[in-house]
């Protein structure tokens, strides 16, 4: 089992669209372990995307993620990953393909509505950025039991 963070940005809550954002994610099988909604610092805005910091657009994305509350998630599953980017779809809304979250979502690069580990090592980094470990519930998963 592997891990991945993946960030609801504030379109998402202010279009209404969160349950429906999730569900993708759960309906793939992935578990949640970790949730919550936060207004993000422009401390943790900087240190979030830290590898973009000399690239034209960083403080455009700065100042997005900062402008309204997120949703801060952690998922688990197999290959978590790449399940989570598949779901996703393409960074740039023009490229990402009808039912991933950005193709149905998202119209405007700059306006991403949702943000998700690109690595296994970009997903350790990034949760521990916005969880701290007793935030995080490896929890049983009775599925079997209840199907």
């Amino acid at each position: 089992m592997t891990r991945c963070f993946a960030m609801l940005k504030p379109g998402v809550l202010n279009r209404r669209i969160v349950g429906q954002v999730i569900s993708r994610l759960e309906g793939k099988g992935l578990k949640l372990v970790g949730l919550k909604m936060m207004q993000i610092s422009e401390e943790l805005a900087h240190k979030h995307y830290a590898e973009h910091k000399d690239k034209p657009f960083f403080n455009d994305l700065c100042s997005y993620i900062t402008s309204a509350p997120v949703v801060a998630m952690v998922w688990q599953g197999d290959d978590c990953v790449t399940l989570v980017r598949k779901v996703v779809g393409a960074t740039k809304p023009s490229e990402a393909a009808p039912g991933t979250i950005r193709g149905d979502f998202c119209a405007h690069t700059n306006y991403n509505v949702i943000h998700a580990s690109d690595s296994d090592e970009s997903a350790n980094r990034e949760i521990g950025l916005f969880f701290n470990e007793n935030e995080i519930f490896d929890w049983k998963d009775n599925l079997s039991e209840w199907i």
